[in-house]
């Protein structure tokens, strides 16, 4: 059973309800101060507390979509998903569709109502990156008024680690873009939902590691080119959009700011603004100092020309701990033209799910409005 199943959840708790009514029977026999009592009372404290912290970790996985598998709890995912021997130009392409499923709303089993959401898996011509995604398309790419009309498509990225499968059973990006362009507040588009973390375990930052994983790459040239071969996405610039919370927060702003041709609008939920150095990133620059300072919006802003491009942050004045720093990111963007800032702050909201569906609905209509689909 998966890490994510329901099963598995359903067994840590019923195990860890069953430990406590267990230590409720028992303790009273085990009331005695020999080393046998002593012994089985702290056996079956730490035992109930362990079941107990391992559902709540579970349900916590289950509702925020931090882990996909055990061996990606595990750390054992070591591969740097680059495959060395497909052939990209030969007829199996860089994007295969691999299961298809309904959208969870009203009329979904229908795609000329619901839309449909597509798992496909994505090679990069040029990094040689491969990765799952999710691709939603709204009901009017399957209705014969609309089958010669291209779409603008936008990219959905989690944070570090991430599901995809979160963006759409915990953030409800496809159920949310449905009601909007159903209520015509906002245009049909595409999303392509995915984890920024293409060389799992690692998290590159969206770097072009050197001697590592081309992440930044795969995102600006790689991702586009395979999804606009494969699905009706506008070709004209300012057809793509990018939007991403915490990790995928900082990734958009970035690919945005760094791609203005291939971007043309960024929204970053909760993001920050440089790429950290820690034990999941490694080491991401290898001593190249351009790279790095690059990979830090606000150097980069200041010491490179301003990208032609809108951007749109997100905060909170209370539970967000990078508030101040999207005041001082909005106040930079704001004096340099033709850089176009836009921003959402709430009272309070924390770093959470709960927090960016709050976010979401608002982001999508900011993200329709500037991106032409022709």
């Amino acid at each position: 059973m998966g890490l994510t199943s329901n099963k598995v959840l359903a067994v840590a708790v019923l195990f860890a309800v069953l430990l406590f009514v267990g230590t409720v029977w028992w303790w009273p026999r085990l009331a005695r101060r020999n080393w046998r009592a002593v012994s089985g009372r702290i056996g079956l404290l730490l035992a109930t507390q362990v079941a107990v912290f391992v559902s709540v970790g579970l349900g916590a996985n289950q509702a925020f979509g931090f882990y996909a598998t055990w061996a990606d709890l595990f750390g054992q995912e070591s591969g740097q998903g680059v495959v060395v021997d497909h052939d990209a130009g030969g007829t199996s392409g860089p994007l295969q569709v691999v299961d298809k499923r309904q959208v969870n709303v009203s009329g979904g089993a229908r795609r000329q109502i619901g839309g449909q959401i597509q798992k496909v898996d994505i090679v990069g011509r040029q990094t040689r990156i491969a990765s799952p995604a999710y691709v939603y398309l709204p009901p009017e790419y399957f209705q014969p008024q609309y089958r010669t009309r291209t779409f603008p498509a936008t990219v959905v990225l989690t944070g570090y680690p991430g599901t995809a499968e979160a963006l759409i059973k915990g953030l409800h990006f496809p159920q949310t873009a449905h009601k909007l362009a159903k209520n015509g507040t906002m245009r049909p588009m595409i999303l392509v939902m995915m984890r920024p973390t293409v060389a799992p375990p690692r998290d590159t930052e969206c770097v072009d590691v050197p001697g590592g994983p081309r992440t930044e790459s795969f995102f600006a040239k790689d991702l586009p080119d395979a999804v606009s071969h494969h699905y009706r996405v506008g070709k004209k610039p300012g057809s793509w959009g990018i939007i991403g919370d915490s990790t995928g927060g900082y990734c958009a702003l970035k690919l945005a700011i760094h791609h203005p041709k291939t971007y043309g609008a960024a929204a970053g939920l909760s993001p920050y603004y440089k790429a950290p150095t820690d034990p999941t990133t490694g080491d991401l620059f290898h001593g190249d100092k351009e790279l790095e300072n690059s990979a830090d919006l606000f150097w980069y802003l200041k010491h490179r020309p301003a990208p032609d491009t809108s951007l749109l942050v997100t905060s909170s004045k209370q539970g967000e701990t990078n508030y101040k720093k999207t005041l001082r990111f909005i106040d930079l963007v704001e004096a340099k033209e033709p850089t176009r800032i836009s921003s959402i702050i709430l009272d309070s909201g924390g770093h959470n799910f709960n927090t960016w569906r709050r976010e979401i609905p608002a982001t999508l209509r900011w993200i329709s409005g500037r991106l032409g689909g022709r």
